[in-house]
């Protein structure tokens, strides 16, 4: 299936040459054949770069020489995309798989609606395919300083945000918006202020039901890692700075929530990075260095 829509997929990889090139290896059987593929190596010191170039040759790798966060990552790709006319970028984790449909379902959604900004998939967990991960993206709470994913869904389902995990963003809409937010979030909450930002340019968000993608989730810095608690709270925080008027309260109730939530779990490493995220997130301090 080709057609006329120039899409340019944007993989992200830090130290994960093995999940990009299992991601790599799942694109090829795509439907949808009208795509380039860019591979951002965000600062591996490993060799991912030369791993995956033995792996796919005519796969460009763009290397940023330093961590630059998610956002400030695949910003690069996406920067790149536009300048060669991309129609429609792809954000994809590299920690997937797709399957044949997820992006001719994700052009086909797009193209039904010229309100449309951005498209997400259903995404289902690597290692329980039929149990889903996340139903395009989900919900935010200005009560209590939370986030989710929705766990189900139909064509009636409210969705605030689409994740970052799979996002299919028309070229209008970055032109309008702009690229992620790289200034104040190094990592996490950058698909929901994203999102928020489209809403409010008077764009609309949805899920293509058809797209189907596997994810390993949190590979980069690991699923119960404290970094994971560090960054989530810091950009938690800067998301309801930035997008809430009366901040201090989801500020307030959300974090003194995860905070209590850890220690009742008992693990002092993550105590610390709860806590310790959230005071940079308060303080709003440069995140000119990637802390991992």
């Amino acid at each position: 299936m080709k057609v006329g829509s120039v899409v340019y997929i944007i993989l992200l990889n830090w130290h994960g040459w093995s999940d990009t090139i299992d991601c790599l290896n799942s694109l090829t059987s795509l439907e949808y054949t009208n795509y380039r593929v860019l591979v951002v190596d965000n600062g591996s010191t490993d060799d991912s770069v030369a791993r995956i170039g033995a792996a796919y040759p005519e796969v460009r790798i763009l290397e940023t020489g330093r961590n630059l966060g998610f956002s400030g990552g695949c910003n690069v790709g996406i920067r790149c995309a536009l300048e060669e006319g991309a129609d429609y970028v792809w954000l994809l984790n590299n920690d997937t798989t797709v399957d044949r449909q997820a992006l001719s379902a994700m052009v086909k959604a797009a193209e039904a609606d010229n309100k449309i900004g951005a498209i997400g998939s259903v995404v289902y967990h690597m290692d329980c395919p039929e149990k889903i991960q996340a139903w395009g993206g989900g919900w935010v709470s200005y009560f209590t300083g939370r986030a989710g994913h929705n766990l189900s869904g139909s064509a009636n389902t409210k969705i605030q945000y689409i994740t970052g995990t799979s996002m299919l963003v028309k070229r209008k809409a970055l032109e309008t918006v702009g690229l992620l937010d790289e200034k104040n979030f190094f990592m996490y909450w950058e698909d929901v202020d994203f999102s928020f930002r489209l809403r409010k340019a008077g764009f609309s968000i949805g899920v293509a039901e058809k797209s189907r993608v596997l994810h390993k989730e949190s590979s980069s810095v690991g699923k119960n890692s404290p970094r994971l608690d560090y960054y989530y709270n810091e950009s938690a925080l800067r998301f309801f700075k930035k997008n809430t008027a009366m901040s201090i309260w989801p500020i307030l109730v959300g974090a003194s929530g995860r905070i209590v939530k850890r220690v009742v779990q008992g693990n002092k490493d993550r105590i610390i990075a709860t806590i310790d995220g959230t005071v940079a997130g308060l303080l709003h301090k440069k995140q000119e260095n990637a802390r991992i």
